[in-house]
């Protein structure tokens, strides 16, 4: 699948060693995106440089990187590659889960967290279906998971279909979100062997854009799932959020989002940067980047992506710190990242005209890439709501 496995490696985080990470995974983008697939590439270097293992706890072999030091890699993948990012957030956010150990079974979570070190063990979460959507906005997936025999050695068989499954042609697991066939159904997660039988993977992801997360639907039939891999079985209501429980999964989910995006603007950033100083009209005799207007829309694009870098940085440094904002503030900074990430590329179409919308041009990409930044949950309408909620309670 994802990668094989390398002996653990001590990673080289400087800022030097992420700016020539980037520029390496660059190098692919272009290609990824016309001809989509999964990124193996990426990940084989993603791998050598010991970087798939970053959030895994110490005493596992992993650096156990907080939200800082992990965003600041992931933000350099996303500038060079960002489907490669949303990927590799899904296994980073996985083993940066406090109770990880607790919900699952030992053994089988130290068996992933030495992949991952090892430079594999990629996982995905499977949760949206066709029927259903996201189970963010509430009801019970229609997957399915029947189980086979009685006692501690009772086995699953698992059906049902998932859709936008990111990753889904070369991960090593697939964590798939499903109900039991109990009288009183329970929710939960069935750790999946991708070679197991009974799997189907129809081919149908052909977005606008993020092509190469090859997010296909996914289809299960009857897959056996083995004694132990039922990892995370809860009652219904024990999945809903309460305040003063752990929320590690939702800051992953707003700060990962907003630090890929933020990298695609980066990178359109840049790529404009060099055009404007590049583009000398014969009826001007000077580049572009000398006039006025142009200096002041680029430095209205430098005042959108510092304020994402403030966002982003100190929201992550506050959970570092033990001091996390709430969940209407955290996924409040997921939107306004999004928001601002969108229209520093929006600003950069409008000061190249014609070249920018070319596929001769890079910009056209990262601009198609970043519009993906609405698609994802919480989506506007649900942030926005739970802090004008909020605003109106607090007046």
């Amino acid at each position: 699948m994802a990668t094989q496995a390398i002996a653990a490696i001590q990673p080289d985080l400087s800022d030097a060693a992420l700016a020539a990470l980037t520029a390496q995974l660059a190098e692919r983008a272009e290609d990824y995106d016309r001809a989509p697939r999964f990124p193996q590439e990426n990940f084989d270097l993603l791998a050598r440089k010991g970087l798939i293992g970053l959030t895994v706890d110490p005493r596992l072999g992993g650096q156990g990187a907080g939200f800082v030091e992990a965003l600041r890699v992931l933000g350099a993948v996303a500038k060079g590659e960002p489907s490669t990012a949303l990927i590799l957030f899904m296994t980073y956010a996985f083993h940066a889960a406090p109770d990880r150990n607790a919900r699952w079974p030992g053994s089988l979570y130290e068996k992933l967290a030495h992949e991952a070190v090892a430079g594999g063990g990629l996982i995905g979460t499977f949760r949206v279906e066709p029927e259903l959507g996201t189970p963010v906005r509430g009801g019970l997936p229609k997957a399915i998971a029947r189980r086979v025999g009685d006692g501690p050695n009772a086995s699953w068989l698992l059906s049902g279909e998932k859709i936008y499954s990111t990753g889904s042609t070369g991960l090593d697991w697939f964590a798939v979100f499903a109900r039991t066939d109990e009288p009183t159904p329970r929710l939960g997660l069935f750790l999946v062997d991708p070679r197991s039988e009974g799997i189907e993977i129809v081919p149908e992801w052909d977005h606008l854009g993020m092509r190469a997360t090859v997010s296909h639907k996914v289809v299960f039939r009857d897959t056996p799932v083995p004694a132990g891999h039922d990892v995370d079985l809860r009652e219904p209501e024990e999945w809903v959020p309460r305040p003063g429980t752990n929320q590690t999964a939702l800051y992953w989910n707003a700060l990962a989002l907003a630090t890929i995006y933020d990298g695609v603007a980066r990178a359109a950033r840049d790529w404009l940067a060099h055009y404007l100083n590049h583009r000398v009209p014969s009826n001007l005799g000077a580049a572009l980047s000398t006039l006025p207007r142009v200096q002041e829309k680029f430095g209205e694009i430098e005042g959108l992506l510092h304020t994402n870098r403030v966002l982003i940085t100190s929201a992550a440094q506050a959970i570092d710190d033990g001091q996390a904002p709430d969940a209407t503030e955290i996924n409040l900074v997921k939107h306004l990242a999004n928001a601002n990430a969108i229209r520093a590329v929006e600003i950069g179409l409008e000061l190249t005209g014609n070249p920018g919308i070319s596929r001769n041009n890079p910009l056209e990409r990262h601009y198609r890439d970043v519009l993906c930044s609405r698609i994802h949950s919480p989506q506007a309408d649900t942030v926005l709501v739970a802090a004008g909620r909020r605003g109106f309670s607090q007046k």
